[in-house]
């Protein structure tokens, strides 16, 4: 296995919403277009003195819902990290009073502002037919990799792109607000979640809405979960029934209700890695869970024949 830094952050906002970020063989991805007073001098800080990167290469947004897309921040975060390249979630925002389809506005304008100076960025619309156009994932290769949206929902929310960021030394699933079990089911049996999953983004926030259950936790086994929660807390994310069984199912639970998330690898960065909850808007921890060694490490190990075994099932999905 390569030796990758890889560094995940989920930053505290001081509303509700999500905003994280995930860095890995010098790649830099903003993960939903969140910024705000409480979280612009933190999202500044991890790109240009911890990752070292003065640009993101992909703004990645899964929804848009004003709490992973919010048009009042989003001029600011383009402006902020000048992404190469933006996905956007593929249903139709003009189901959702407007506010998508001014942020498709803002978009657009950022593209053709970029594109005046010389650089275009890449614009990308993730849609069931971007996904069933892309190649098969690959059991070894370090390749991001998209499982929804495979059709249109009429609830917005299961149109939320999930993606598996796998580049680094440790993988992390984005799930945005999907809520249907069907979704679920569909995602427990993609060998590649089974296999490499190691933080988890809750879905919706953490809500008990019948996507997060005992039978996915148990398939999908990620180390840590991860909540995105305001400082009050208003909506009990997560709520109670799913802090219980992330707990009956032996996962860290970490949230930014009053401070970020910092996942990072460790020692020579080739699967081992550490968690450490932040306490407001400085560098004190209100705690750490060390140790941990990410799933990928032992699958790379394996020779081509026990790969061969593992991913030899007809895989449709994942793309």
């Amino acid at each position: 296995m390569r030796s990758i830094r890889t560094r995940f952050r989920a930053y505290h906002l001081g509303s509700a919403g999500s905003s994280f970020s995930y860095f890995a063989d010098g790649h830099f991805t903003m993960i939903e277009a969140r910024l705000t007073e409480e979280s612009r001098a933190q999202v500044e800080h991890e790109m240009t003195v911890r990752c070292g990167v003065d640009h993101a290469d992909v703004l990645h947004i899964t929804s848009w819902d004003a709490d992973h897309c919010n048009k009042h921040e989003l001029p600011d975060l383009l402006n902020l990290i000048r992404p190469m390249k933006i996905e956007c979630p593929g249903y139709d925002p003009y189901k959702d009073s407007g506010h998508g389809e001014e942020c498709l506005e803002m978009i657009a304008e950022y593209r053709s502002r970029r594109r005046n100076t010389g650089t275009t960025p890449i614009i990308r619309h993730i849609t069931p037919q971007y996904i069933q156009g892309l190649e098969p994932a690959s059991a070894k290769a370090f390749r991001d990799t998209l499982y929804n949206p495979v059709q249109i929902f009429e609830n917005a929310n299961d149109n939320s792109t999930v993606k598996l960021f796998r580049k680094g030394s440790f993988n992390v699933l984005s799930l945005g607000d999907v809520m249907s079990p069907i979704i679920g089911a569909r995602l427990r049996r993609q060998r590649v979640l089974r296999s490499e999953v190691d933080v988890m983004i809750l879905a919706h926030h953490g809500a008990d809405n019948g996507f997060t259950t005992k039978k996915f936790l148990n398939h999908i086994e990620p180390d840590v979960a991860i909540c995105s929660s305001d400082y009050d807390n208003m909506y009990d994310h997560p709520r109670q029934e799913i802090r219980d069984l992330l707990h009956e199912q032996g996962i860290h639970l970490k949230t930014t209700k009053t401070g970020d998330v910092i996942v990072r690898s460790t020692g020579d960065h080739t699967g081992g890695y550490e968690v450490i909850n932040l306490i407001g808007r400085s560098t004190k921890e209100s705690s750490r869970v060390e140790g941990l060694f990410s799933k990928k490490s032992g699958i790379l190990d394996a020779n081509d024949d026990t790969l061969r075994q593992r991913y030899a099932a007809k895989r449709t999905w994942p793309r």
